[in-house]
Order: C-alpha cells, then sequence, then structure tokens
C-alpha cells in the first residue's frame, strides 16, 4: 500500500478521491514507454498526475482538462501572469470566521479573485467539497477550526513552483471526452483518466463535485479506440467490472486508504496492465 507522506504534493486543492496513491504507479507505467508527446489528464480535479509528469518531465507537454469553472479559475490563474498576485494574496490573507465568510460571499469580478475564492473555500470546507451544500471545517486539526487546513506559505510555494514549470503545461477549460477526442488519433499520447465516480447509478459523486454526471459508457468506447494507451481510476464496483469487460479493458484491484485512513480498493483499468509484475519476480 502506497505510503502517500512519501509523495511530493505539488496540487494547491485537498479533493475528494485525490490520486495521490497512484503516482508510483504512474511512474512505473511510463518508465515502460517513451516519453509521450502529450499526456492528457481529461478530468483534472487537483491535478496530481499531470503535475508530476510535468515536475518530473515523464512526457513532452501535458494537458489538463476541467469543467468545473471555479477548478478552471485556479489553474488559468497559477499557468497565467497572475501566480505571483495569488501567491502574494494568500500568504497576507488574514484568516478568520468573519474574512473567510466575506471572501465566500463576494461576486469574483475577475478571474484571480475567483481563484483566490475557491482556494479558500478548497480549504475550509470539511473534505475540501466544493459542491453547493458543503460543510465549513468545525474542530478540524489539533482543534485549528478553520485554520487547519490554511497553510499559506506552502499553498504560496506550491503556486511559484507549478509557475515556473508552466511552459510544459496546457490548461483548458472544457469537457473531458470532447478534449479527448481532439487528441484519439495521436498515437504518441498518453492519457489518464480519473471520472466522477457515478458509474451505475451511484450518487457518491454528486455530492462532491459540480459537474458529477459523466457516460461511462462513452468513456470507455472512446479509451477502446484511442490510438495511445491510457489508465482509467474507478470504484470497484461490479457495474465497472461489466464496462471494462465489455470493452475487453484489463483491471487491476489496488489497495490504497482514503482521507479517514480505511483501507479500501479501486480499480486500475487499462488494455495491457503486465507492466504493474515487471520486475517482481
Amino acid at each position: 500500500m502506497v505510503n502517500v507522506a512519501s509523495i511530493p504534493q505539488r496540487s494547491v486543492f485537498r479533493y475528494p478521491g485525490g490520486k495521490t496513491w497512484f503516482v508510483p504507479y504512474l511512474r512505473q507505467w511510463l518508465d515502460t514507454k517513451t516519453p509521450p508527446s502529450e499526456f492528457i489528464e481529461p478530468f483534472a480535479g487537483g491535478g496530481i498526475v499531470g503535475l508530476t509528469v510535468a515536475f518530473e518531465g515523464m512526457a513532452d507537454h501535458v494537458v489538463l482538462v476541467e469543467k468545473d469553472e471555479q477548478v478552471a479559475a485556479v489553474w488559468m490563474t497559477i499557468l497565467s501572469d497572475d501566480a505571483p498576485w495569488l501567491a502574494e494574496r494568500i500568504e497576507s490573507f488574514d484568516l478568520s470566521a468573519h474574512s473567510v465568510e466575506s471572501v465566500l460571499a463576494e461576486t469574483s469580478a475577475s478571474q484571480r479573485e475567483l481563484a483566490f475564492q475557491t482556494i479558500l473555500r478548497n480549504r475550509v470546507n470539511r473534505g475540501g467539497i466544493l459542491a453547493p451544500g458543503a460543510g465549513k471545517v468545525k474542530l478540524g486539526e489539533n482543534g485549528k477550526g478553520l485554520a487547519s487546513r490554511w497553510y499559506p506559505r506552502t499553498l504560496s510555494k506550491r503556486i511559484r513552483d507549478m509557475a515556473r514549470v508552466r511552459d510544459r503545461i496546457t490548461f483548458i477549460h472544457g469537457d473531458g471526452l470532447e478534449i479527448t477526442a481532439r487528441f484519439a488519433a495521436n498515437d504518441r499520447a498518453c492519457f489518464f483518466f480519473d471520472p466522477p465516480y457515478t458509474a451505475g447509478g451511484k450518487r457518491a459523486g454528486a455530492r462532491l463535485y459540480n459537474y458529477p454526471d459523466i457516460d461511462h459508457e462513452a468513456l470507455f468506447k472512446l479509451g477502446q479506440g484511442l490510438a495511445g494507451d491510457f489508465l482509467m481510476t474507478y470504484e470497484h464496483s461490479p457495474d465497472v467490472l461489466a464496462l471494462a469487460a465489455h470493452h475487453r479493458l484489463v483491471t487491476q484491484p489496488i489497495a490504497m486508504k482514503n482521507t479517514h485512513h480505511a483501507r479500501m480498493t479501486e480499480l486500475l483499468i487499462g488494455r495491457d496492465l503486465n507492466w504493474l509484475n515487471a520486475g517482481s519476480d
């Protein structure tokens, strides 16, 4: 089981279903390949996978895609000339219950202000949930309440670090399936799919994300037809196993821990997972 504390933390987000645990598998997978011309993460969210590829030079270029306008504002700001402003805004913010409520009640007039508001909301809401109705942290870590997940110096450093590699990353505010189709014929592209977990009518994703609905059948069909290679991570469920079998894809349960440190498994899905056992003999 992966010790996520050993993985470099690149993202500014605390994200439901974050994929830090996947990073060692990502490295193992891409180590078997010629570096891709494009590494595409169509459901980027917190973007830890694409960021790792960019920072560690595992592909010529990284494309991050996100539909949520709040999350998109963060990425577009960090990868623009406004990154220093955002870093300084976080460092100088005097966090209190009153200041948090004041910022979150604003109608953001600019992209960079929406980015700051989104990072703040992500950090003070329980579990980092951005969807409507999410509650705020109360007791928090070590009784620090709202401030328990607010690390201004750390967040500022991550933003400045990302800004330094922004020439390796393209961000697209759009639909993950549509953007995937644009790169479908590129046999030197690699894709990582981590869609909202709503297959089989499950609604857990509806309380976690602003855009939980996705055509899972269409995603599997699209993946099956890609010229380049791909991996998916999904909930371990009969519906997902059936989808994978129908599209002649291979699955492997992966042990992990969720944000509450409970042991669970997720499914790793691809055309060929033999690389998982390479070198284990």
